[in-house]
């Protein structure tokens, strides 16, 4: 799973792992990897207000639909009844408004930089998008 959190439009941390859970659907991957962005973003969110800046509605975009349509869907059905109850508290921050989920399309994800082997095109796409140079 990886995540990467920008501030503005700069890259300022990024995560990179595997996860510590077997999962069974592309949509569990994606929903357990918002949570800890979600963990992430929420201690940037804690460190902004030392410096009086006070962020809210942060958006976290994910590519996944069904890991989107989970989250805001507060209701516990058959399909995640077995996600570990740590991965859920992701809903209750998108009820109190501290993040939102939003779709974004595979070809902008930028933490795909982080878990995927890319070829060259789209690795120099996503570094540019980033922010990045390169001085070669």
């Amino acid at each position: 799973t990886g995540s990467c959190q920008m501030l503005g439009n700069r890259l300022v941390s990024w995560a990179s792992k595997k996860q510590h859970s077997v999962s069974v659907s592309t949509a569990e991957v994606e929903y357990v990897a918002a949570g800890s962005c979600c963990a992430q973003i929420l201690w940037m969110q804690h460190q902004l207000a030392d410096y009086d800046i006070i962020a809210t509605k942060t958006r976290i975009f994910c590519d996944n639909t069904s890991a989107i349509a989970i989250t805001n869907n507060p209701v516990l059905h058959s399909r995640t009844k077995h996600i570990d109850i740590r991965y859920h508290f992701i809903r209750d921050h998108v009820m109190k408004e501290d993040v939102e989920l939003h779709f974004i399309s595979t070809d902008y994800q930028l933490a795909d930089l982080f878990t995927k082997p890319l070829d060259e095109t789209r690795f120099n796409f996503l570094i540019s998008k980033l922010g990045m140079l390169n001085f070669e």
